[in-house]
């Protein structure tokens, strides 16, 4: 047997779902696509849906006793070091430094859950 798909998209289990909306909104400068106001918000982004949403009452405790990210979301920009400050002015500055890896440079950051943004810039890209 063969499992059968026609979409793939990263889902964000939170129990404190404003919190997140209002985050992603403003990183990502756009609103929900999708909006289930306590349950479930969507953002289209190219290539990718982001569905963030509240757990069922039956399992919140799981989410909520998580102390460690379980996912991240790799996010490739055109300048790093305005990303880094667009973070840092809604209050969510990354705590660390910009690294250089092989496939360019790239700071980790953090939503309020604590779940892991990657920040990356391709070595190719110029800054702007």
């Amino acid at each position: 047997m063969v499992l059968r798909y026609t979409e793939v998209f990263v889902a964000i289990a939170t129990v404190n779902l404003e919190s997140l909306i209002s985050f992603y909104t403003q990183v990502l400068s756009e609103k929900p696509s999708t909006l289930i106001p306590n349950v479930y918000a969507e953002f289209q982004l190219m290539g990718l849906r982001l569905g963030i949403f509240q757990p069922k009452q039956s399992h919140e405790l799981e989410f909520e006793n998580s102390t460690k990210s379980k996912i991240s979301l790799c996010l490739e920009v055109s300048n790093l070091e305005a990303a880094i400050a667009h973070l840092t002015n809604l209050g969510y500055p990354p705590p660390g430094e910009i690294s250089i890896a092989s496939h360019g440079r790239e700071i980790y950051a953090y939503d309020p859950d604590g779940n892991r943004l990657i920040l990356h810039q391709d070595k190719g890209v110029n800054r702007q």
